[in-house]
């Protein structure tokens, strides 16, 4: 019994991914967020998540993000919650 609940937590844990931010070319960055959430909820948390890593590595080079694309798939029967955003690092308007 133990051994069940065990993997459930495994395969629960593992179905949360994360690809932190990747550099897709020249300027452009990419961060990936998916959950293990099931059922009709909407991918909010994972917007935030999303915006939270953009954010902390933009500021790490004192600039702040810029939206290129950002795609939302909330979750369904057999489909879980995920965000993807496509950004750049801009200069900090000062104005």
């Amino acid at each position: 019994m133990k051994s069940i609940v065990l993997m459930a937590i495994i395969l629960i844990l593992s179905a949360c991914s994360n690809t932190g931010v990747i550099k897709m070319e020249k300027d452009k960055y990419m961060v990936s967020v998916k959950s293990a959430k099931v059922g009709f909820v909407n991918a909010a948390e994972e917007k935030a998540e999303a915006y939270k890593e953009a954010n902390t590595f933009c500021q790490k080079q004192n600039k702040e993000v810029e939206t290129i694309n950002l795609e939302l798939r909330d979750a369904g029967l057999a489909q879980s919650a995920s965000a993807t955003l496509e950004f750049k690092c801009v200069e900090v308007d000062k104005t």
